[in-house]
Parts: C-alpha cells; sequence; structure tokens
C-alpha cells in the first residue's frame, strides 16, 4: 500500500493551459462519435451538436466513414476546457480498423473505454481493454446509453470486473424512474464522492436535486465499496474506515487522482452521449485525474527535456497537401520553418475533423499534423538524432483476409502501385503482393470491410477504380507413378539445322522433395555443355503441368541421348527435354495437391465449441485447444486446414465471437486432392488459361 500520497500533479494542473490527449475508444456502435459531437458542444468547439446518422458529426468524417456510418481512422478535435487544452481522438471501433486505435491509444495520455450497458456484449471489449492494461494506460469506462439501460448497472458493473485487472470505481448511482407503462427510466445519478444528486436534461448541465429517500440504502452501499476499493492503495483512509471514521472529501479526490494516474483503478462513469448526460461531469473527472505529458512521457520511457522531440502515429496523404504526418509533441516545440535532426519543419497544422487549421508553433503535449516531412511515417520519433522508430509503438496485427485486384483501365496499373503504397502508409495493417504463383496481385488485412474501405479510398482518393475477386488458391500438382520418355527434337531451315535426342526416367519422391535432377550420362552421348540446357527445359516445363498446376516432389534422370555436331545446340536441348516432359508426364498419373496450413483461432472461450463446429464444417482437421496466453476467458483453437477454405473464414469468425475473434496461419504441407473438387479445379484452371 502507499504510506505516501503525491500533493502534486507533476507537469502541470488544472487551468494551467497544459495539453492533454485522450481517446475516446469502443466497440462498434457503443456511441463514442456522438460523444465527442457532446463534449465539442459542451466546450464551445461547435455551436451545435450533429449526427453521425444524418452525416453532419465532426466524428465519422471521411466519405468513406460516411458511405458506412462507422468510423474507419482516427479523427482529430482539439478543445479549450476551463482554461485547459485538450485533443480527442475518437477511434474506430470495429477490429478490423485496430491498427488506427492502438496507435492513437499509443499516443494519449488517457482513454474513455465506451460501452453499452449490456453484459452479454462486453466481450467486445476484451482486445481494447487487454491492449489498454499491457500499456498502462489509464482509463475511465462510461456506460453510455445509461438512459435506456435495461439492466441493473450492479450487474453491468460485475461483467465489467470479469474482464478487467484492475479495480473497477463505480464513481456514480443512477436515479430511475418508473414510467406509467412499468418501464424504467434513469433520470439522473448521485455523485459517490460529492454525495449530490442530479437530474439530467435533454440538453446542457445537469440540475442539482434533493437526494431522492429511495436512493440512500444504494447510494450507501455504493459508496462504501467505493471507499473500500481505494483503502486498498491508502493506509490512511483504511484507517479511518476501520475507525469509523467518515473520511475528508479531499483524501478521496487525491485517492482518486493518485490511483488512477498509476493505473491501479478505473473509474466507472454514466451517461448518455447523444443528450448530453453524464458529459460534463466526464469531463471533471478528466480534467481533475489525467496524467499530463511529462507524466505520459515518463510512463513510456520517452524524453521529456525541453528538446524537440515529436512522434508520428498516422500518415494522411492529401491531394491538396501532399503527405501530412500526424504527430504528438513530446517535449520542447515546433515551429514553421525549423530543422529538427536534419529534417525541415514546413506548414504546421491542427486537424479538427476533416479540416486543418494552419499554426505557428506546436508545444509539447500538442497533436500536430507536420506537412511534406516525407521522410516520417508511423512508429518513428523525430528528434534532435534525427529519425528512429519508437520501441514500444504498436506492430500491426497479421492480415487475414484478402482480395484480388486488378485496375478496370490497364493504363492505370503504374497509378494503382502508387496508390497502394501511400494507403498502407497510412493503415500498416494493410499490405499487398504481386503473388508469382497465380500472376495475382493481393491486397491483404483485417477482414472483408477493411478491404472495401481500401477499394473505396483507391477509386475515391486516388482515381484508381479496381476489380475483385477472392485470390486463387496457389495448387501443385506431383505424380503418382514413374515413366522413361525417349524424345527427339529435330528441325531443318536451311544451314544449320537443329537437332537433339534424349532419354529420360521419371519417379516422384517424398512430399516436400521438390524437383531433383541427375545426371547419369556417360561416354560423352550427350555433350557436358549442353546437359544445363536439358535441366533448364525440365524446370520451364514444371512451371505448369498436365493439370495446369507447378510440378513438385519428382526427379528426372538423364541417362542417354545422341548429338549432332553441328546441328546441335543449347536451345535444341532444352526443346527435347520440354517434349519429353510433356510426353511422360500425363501417363506419371498427375494428382493435384492442395496446401494444408496450420490455423490458430483465437476466441473468447463461450465461442470454443463454434468454433470447433466452424472448422470441422470447413474440411479442417482439429489438433486441440488451450487457454490463450496472458488472455482471461480465452482459447485458442488449433487446427490443419486446407488454404482454400480459409479465404472467407475470419467473416464467420467474427460473426460467432461479437466481432472480436481472429486467427493466424502458416504453411504446414501439401496434400493430395481427389475427386469432383480436385476436377472443378483442373477445369477451372484450363479455362482460365484459354481465356
Amino acid at each position: 500500500m502507499n504510506d505516501i500520497k503525491s500533493e502534486t500533479i507533476t507537469g502541470g494542473r488544472p487551468g494551467s493551459g497544459a495539453h492533454r490527449v485522450v481517446a475516446l475508444c469502443g466497440p462498434y456502435l457503443s456511441g463514442k462519435t456522438s460523444l465527442l459531437e457532446s463534449i465539442l458542444y459542451a466546450t464551445g468547439a461547435i455551436g451545435r451538436r450533429g449526427s453521425t446518422r444524418a452525416g453532419t458529426s465532426i466524428g465519422d468524417g471521411a466519405a468513406e466513414a460516411r458511405k458506412r456510418g462507422m468510423g474507419t481512422e482516427i479523427n482529430v478535435a482539439s478543445v479549450d476546457y476551463l482554461g485547459d487544452q485538450w485533443t480527442f481522438l475518437d477511434v474506430p471501433g470495429s477490429i478490423e480498423f485496430q491498427n488506427d486505435t492502438f496507435a492513437a491509444l499509443a499516443v494519449c495520455d488517457a482513454a474513455v473505454l465506451v460501452c453499452e450497458p449490456s453484459p452479454e456484449r462486453v466481450v467486445s471489449l476484451t482486445p481494447l481493454l487487454k491492449f489498454i492494461e499491457d500499456h498502462h494506460i489509464p482509463h475511465i469506462i462510461f456506460i453510455n446509453k445509461i438512459d435506456s439501460a435495461e439492466v441493473r448497472v450492479r450487474d453491468m458493473l460485475s461483467a465489467l470486473q470479469s474482464i478487467s485487472s484492475r479495480k473497477l470505481l463505480l464513481r456514480q448511482v443512477p436515479i430511475r424512474h418508473t414510467a406509467a407503462d412499468g418501464s424504467d427510466e434513469t433520470v439522473g445519478y448521485v455523485d459517490l464522492v460529492s454525495e449530490r444528486a442530479y437530474r439530467y436534461k435533454s440538453s446542457g448541465a445537469s440540475d442539482l436535486i434533493e437526494m431522492p429517500a429511495e436512493i440512500l440504502p444504494r447510494e450507501g452501499e455504493a459508496r462504501r465499496e467505493m471507499l473500500e476499493t481505494l483503502s486498498e492503495f491508502d493506509d490512511q483512509l483504511l484507517e479511518q474506515l476501520i475507525e469509523d471514521i467518515a473520511p475528508e472529501k479531499s483524501l478521496i479526490y487525491r485517492d482518486l487522482h493518485d490511483e488512477f494516474g498509476a493505473d491501479q483503478i478505473a473509474p466507472v462513469l454514466l451517461g448518455a452521449g447523444d443528450r448530453e448526460n453524464g458529459v460534463r461531469r466526464l469531463l471533471k473527472a478528466l480534467r481533475h485525474d489525467t496524467p499530463f505529458v511529462a507524466e505520459t512521457s515518463k510512463r513510456r520511457s520517452l524524453p521529456s527535456n525541453g528538446v524537440a522531440m515529436a512522434e508520428c502515429f498516422k500518415v494522411l496523404h492529401q491531394s491538396h497537401a501532399g503527405k501530412l504526418s500526424l504527430c504528438r509533441v513530446w517535449s520542447g516545440s515546433l515551429v514553421e520553418g525549423q530543422s529538427v535532426g536534419g529534417q525541415r519543419i514546413g506548414t504546421l497544422l491542427r486537424p479538427f475533423g476533416q479540416r486543418l487549421d494552419k499554426i505557428n508553433e506546436a508545444k509539447a503535449g500538442e497533436i500536430v499534423a507536420l506537412a511534406k516531412v516525407d521522410a516520417l511515417s508511423g512508429g518513428q520519433s523525430l528528434s534532435a538524432a534525427g529519425i528512429a522508430a519508437t520501441e514500444d509503438f504498436p506492430k500491426a496485427d497479421s492480415p487475414v483476409f484478402a482480395l484480388s485486384l486488378r485496375a478496370k483501365n490497364r493504363n492505370d496499373e503504374v497509378k494503382l502501385s502508387g496508390a497502394l503504397h501511400k494507403i498502407v502508409e497510412e493503415d500498416p495493417s494493410l499490405s499487398f503482393e504481386a503473388r508469382a504463383e497465380t500472376h495475382e496481385l493481393l491486397i491483404r488485412g483485417q477482414g472483408e470491410m477493411h478491404l472495401k474501405v481500401a477499394v473505396d479510398k483507391l477509386a475515391g482518393r486516388y482515381n484508381v477504380a479496381v476489380d475483385t475477386e477472392a485470390p486463387r488458391v496457389a495448387y501443385r500438382e506431383t505424380i503418382q507413378g514413374g515413366s522413361t520418355q525417349h524424345a527427339r527434337y529435330k528441325r531443318q531451315t536451311g544451314g544449320h539445322g537443329q537437332f537433339a535426342d534424349i532419354k529420360v526416367e521419371i519417379k516422384p519422391l517424398a512430399r516436400g522433395s521438390g524437383f531433383r535432377f541427375v545426371d547419369k550420362v556417360v561416354g560423352g552421348v550427350v555433350p557436358r555443355n549442353f546437359i544445363p540446357a536439358v535441366e533448364e527445359g525440365l524446370i520451364d516445363y514444371l512451371k505448369e503441368g498436365p493439370l495446369g498446376q507447378p510440378v513438385v516432389d519428382l526427379e528426372v534422370t538423364l541417362f542417354d541421348g545422341q548429338y549432332h555436331s553441328v546441328d546441335s545446340s543449347e536451345m535444341s536441348f532444352k526443346m527435347a527435354a520440354r517434349i519429353a516432359m510433356s510426353e511422360a508426364m500425363p501417363k506419371c498419373k498427375p494428382v493435384l495437391l492442395e496446401p494444408i496450413l496450420k490455423v490458430t483461432v483465437a476466441a473468447p472461450n463461450d465461442a470454443t465449441p463454434r468454433i470447433q463446429r466452424l472448422i470441422s464444417g470447413r474440411r479442417g482437421q482439429l489438433l486441440g485447444y488451450d487457454a490463450r496466453d496472458g488472455w482471461s476467458g480465452w482459447d485458442e483453437v488449433s487446427a490443419l486446414m486446407p488454404e482454400a477454405e480459409i479465404a472467407d473464414m475470419i467473416v464467420e469468425i467474427r460473426s460467432v465471437t461479437q466481432g472480436v475473434g481472429t486467427f493466424r496461419t502458416e504453411f504446414d504441407h501439401l496434400q493430395e486432392l481427389v475427386g469432383r473438387t480436385a476436377e472443378r479445379i483442373v477445369e477451372e484452371t484450363k479455362k482460365r488459361a484459354a481465356a
């Protein structure tokens, strides 16, 4: 326990004008953007509240977000609240855009985790809460939509505690009113520290009211639980509770501040963001307890010595402004025209939704967009020492979904490549590659919606329209039997002709052996200088066997042949090798091989049986399951699955795990594929080749 409590707030104090950053995070549809809108209105940053439904909100202002009614990237808005400067980062709720969420959380002083009043849905908070707790980010849990809650707050608190490793501290109890139709409505709250009661208004600050008599027993019980939780960290408070001494409110506020800043407790507040209910109480709690930039720098082991240092957490590419590096200034200040670490600072811009306001200087704590510092990307810091990677910056998740891209206009192929580089720099959880095995350009990401948004960006921001389809599987083929083949290549075109004669033996090898060439020529029947050409011709043929796929796991032995002293050449022997293979391979019982991947699916343990059934229904071979390391209440299910069955599997996984399940894969082996499925694949391959 703490014997000595801090009396001051390091690095600033409320009302000092010091800049603090808070991330608003939570699952899709939890109401983060409506909460941001009410915060901006309550602080006077906007004159009227916008609506996500009407497309008039400051947050979710990108075209892709408006189209889908959901957050697809970080939204930034700075405000002044009672003399303090704040930046709020409204981050996407879907796990598919989680890279932006984690990047924003990395640079914030505190987080507000927004959730709906539904115990059944708390599992959707677990990836966010796990990241927040692992990185020791002070956080408040804001139970939103409390006006329409149909569950008791104590039940919601119990469900939240089951997924949190921090002590949850309820700061308010709701005041409910039973309507004429028998339904309950939350009309206000009691603050458990000040012991004052408030009634919500449809807009504006809540009204102070007399404490309802019927709420007193619940208020007393909840306040005692709050004080007992705080006393676990403060011996002085514990002694007062044991001696039945009413603690001073100043002691309670001090404990709340210290334990929150040390990430030992997570206060729980109530409200309804779309009606401004509880918003001002949330702002006051943040103002009193949120750490300042110097404390956050210390938590992350970043310098705070007054020398200019900024960290880029997001890159934006805009048609009129070029590349923008969205940064948090951790130390010192940045001024337009200044040179830092060999990089000239150009225009400084302060984002506010989709708007960019030009500023002359960005001080410690602020969020600023640096224009055209092309060398600076997400996860990198800029200081006097130059540009360097930030060690604790979150890494992008492995992709779980892919699409094959093709420019609708072939003249746009070069432009497509450049656009892909830009959207991947904006969102490193996207990647793309030219897949040689299937001759496709693939884009990979975190889910179907993630890639649809990327395709929309290609068309809307970079004017590159693309066609998409499911990626083809990189099948292989091999042989089940052997054969001996004699092949002769002879051409006479006037002057020197072309002549080569070879005999080869073909036989299958064990799976995973690849291709092996054996030279058993004796007596110079095939000159040594032509033998590499034979091997080259064999390898050239193996790129596409009789079933239309690359051929693997076979051995070809060259054991006899003939040559002509004038007409033989390397090209002749290369052609003879191809003829030998094309005639022999159909006789060697070719068979299709499909790639089998080892798949590990991570999901809440109540979804484990559904995940197992899903895998079995996709030709998967279950290997078992175990607890997910470091994740309370989660399992990892392992299986071997055909690559063809994994393409859209993430869609089903998300549907049975409230959108939070994920998986990773690694290649395991190639396996023979026969029957109707194999016949269909061969037929499709032939049609594609003919087209």
